[in-house]
């Protein structure tokens, strides 16, 4: 299933919906200004948070925080030693890792398990402008979380590219 997502999704106080393939309203990301730190909520058609994502303020590394129902999902991360300048990692509460690599700036990166893709996003196949697509391509990959992590991977690599390299 592809959403498509509006390409500023990371701007404070913005609110907007991300759309399926067919149109249809299916997230709704509420920007929450005035707090200390960025803080994001990805919100379902009825109004109900999927997904809170929030910049971790004391850490070593930017990193950004996914968290589900107040208790902490996952943290996403720059990895620490990659020949790949644009290469992530989602570490799940559970454990689980998952890889970002691509051109992150570009909007063409794909977010993987054990080398299976699960999702892929990319520009190339819109015509809208300032808008990317995010394909879940695994049935049983969660469309929020897959949302969330291309929404934190984007925020860090622009906060890199403007800031410098953190490592």
């Amino acid at each position: 299933m592809k959403y498509l997502v509006r390409d500023r999704l990371l701007g404070i106080g913005d609110d907007y919906w991300i759309e399926d393939e067919q149109g249809h309203k299916a997230f709704f990301v509420d920007g929450k200004a005035m707090r200390l730190r960025e803080t994001f909520e990805l919100k379902d058609r009825e109004g109900r948070v999927l997904i809170d994502i929030r910049a971790k303020v004391f850490s070593l590394r930017d990193a950004m925080t996914i968290e589900r129902g107040g208790e902490a999902l996952a943290v996403v991360r720059k990895k620490r030693f990659s020949l790949l300048r644009n290469h992530y990692r989602v570490r799940l509460v559970d454990g689980t890792e998952l890889d970002v690599s691509g051109k992150i700036l570009d909007r063409e990166f794909v977010v993987e398990y054990e080398g299976e893709m699960l999702a892929h996003i990319s520009r190339r196949w819109l015509r809208v402008r300032d808008t990317y697509g995010v394909d879940v391509v695994r049935e049983e990959a969660d469309p929020s979380l897959m949302i969330a992590i291309a929404v934190c991977v984007i925020r860090l690599a622009e906060k890199e590219r403007l800031d410098g390299p953190v490592d």
